[in-house]
């Protein structure tokens, strides 16, 4: 049976996927009972241990990796430093639109950067 996530203080509703190009990310971590969903920044977001590690906004897959890590995606062009929308880039946070295998990847490096090791 596979297991569907419910956000923490929701009632049990799981947030719409406003995307379906969201969906492979999400079940990435369907057996993962640590991830919950919610929303953040009007879209569907990911986290663990109450905080977000992967979200999408305005069609970008948004993910949270260390500033190494994201530098490198950057300098590659592969992503961009994420702007929540007041003009400063966060330096923790990359953007990219990418190929859904790309987001099912960083995602997983985002959950273990986020929640201490565990995919």
């Amino acid at each position: 049976m596979k297991r569907t996530m419910k956000p923490k203080n929701s009632g049990g509703k799981a947030p719409d996927v406003n995307d379906p190009k969201f969906l492979p990310v999400i079940e990435a971590f369907a057996g993962d009972r640590q991830v919950t969903r919610g929303r953040m920044f009007g879209s569907v977001s990911l986290k663990v241990n109450s905080k977000v590690f992967a979200m999408l906004v305005k069609g970008k897959f948004v993910a949270k990796l260390p500033k190494d890590r994201v530098d490198q995606l950057v300098a590659s062009r592969i992503g961009e430093y994420f702007d929540p929308g007041h003009g400063k880039l966060m330096k923790e946070w990359v953007a990219l639109a990418g190929t859904v295998n790309q987001w099912v990847d960083l995602s997983k490096e985002a959950r273990r950067f986020v929640g201490g090791g565990k995919t």
